[in-house]
């Protein structure tokens, strides 16, 4: 969603255009847009032709940023019952994966930190030249 917002450079999108693009239905946009607004990502412009828009350049949004706004989970979470306790590895396991689980939040959240939304969208557009050259006609070269 952001990305796409990055590339409209300004103008504001519509909840239904974005959700075409994504492939969802409008009202989980609005509810998305919502988050992201109170997480100080995107505004909104109202009247005809308002839509949302992105509050700050790409450039200064990382990725950790969008992640603490709309899914803060755990990368990785225990399991809600508590294990047996009669048993060795019921006894042992939450603490001995704690550590673990722990480490590749910390990696994983400092390499969305290290990513910003203008990497994303500058990646895309890699990826859709490398696309269009794949597309475009041969021409036979001559003897």
């Amino acid at each position: 969603m952001l990305a796409l917002l990055a590339l409209q450079e300004g103008e504001p999108l519509s909840s239904e255009m974005i959700a075409g693009s994504v492939n969802t239905n409008p009202a989980l946009i609005r509810r998305l847009l919502t988050m992201l607004a109170n997480a100080g990502l995107t505004t909104s412009q109202l009247g005809a032709g308002g839509g949302a828009l992105l509050a700050r350049e790409p450039r200064t949004i990382t990725l950790l940023e969008i992640y603490h706004a709309v899914d803060d989970a755990q990368l990785f979470a225990m399991h809600r019952e508590e294990p047996n306790p009669a048993c060795m590895v019921g006894r042992h396991i939450q603490q001995s994966l704690r550590g673990v689980i722990d480490d590749a939040q910390r990696a994983m959240e400092a390499s969305l930190a290290a990513r910003t939304l203008t990497d994303v969208v500058e990646d895309m557009q890699r990826n859709e030249r490398k696309l269009e050259r794949t597309r475009a006609p041969k021409v036979p070269r001559r003897a």
